[in-house]
């Protein structure tokens, strides 16, 4: 091929001609290089807001529901004082409010506030979109195949 012509996309492939097959990188890396590139495509979502990674991973786990301080903390898997400055952060942006636990008066949830459930709305959208884009190439078998097989080692599930 002449060092100007364009390499072939996916798109401009022959309809017959089956797509190349990808080295095998290892169980290892192939997992470390794949957290890295969703990663990028979650400090991408998270910088258009202004806000951080672990701001965006606040958002998406009070999407649905409203823990108290110790249940956040343990998701998000900080300790106490770094969650109490995470959400005094997002409580100051308004996309957050805590409220006396009906179960504990003394204990605090944290729920979105209007502006934060926009907010978590907006990012979901764009996360889904770049993160799907990670896997445009791959057929709908396969993104079928990689969908299972992610959640499996999400969950622990080894029963596959």
């Amino acid at each position: 091929m002449p060092h100007d012509a364009a390499p072939a996309t996916p798109s401009a492939r022959a309809h017959d001609e089956p797509p190349a097959r990808a080295a095998d990188l290892g169980i290892v890396d192939a997992l470390a290089q794949l957290s890295f590139l969703v990663q990028n495509a979650l400090g991408k979502v998270a910088a258009e807001l202004g806000l951080s990674v672990i701001q965006l991973r606040l958002l998406g786990v009070l999407r649905d529901r409203e823990p108290g301080m110790r249940e956040l903390a343990r998701h998000l898997e900080l300790d106490k004082s770094s969650i109490t400055g995470l959400v005094d952060r997002a409580e100051r942006r308004g996309l957050v409010r805590r409220a006396p636990a009906p179960h504990d008066g003394r204990a605090v949830q944290v729920s979105l506030t209007d502006e934060g459930r926009a907010a978590a709305r907006a990012l979901e959208a764009d996360a889904d979109r770049r993160i799907r884009a990670l896997a445009a190439g791959l057929t709908d078998e396969q993104r079928a195949a990689l969908s299972l097989l992610a959640s499996a080692v999400v969950s622990g599930d080894s029963a596959l």
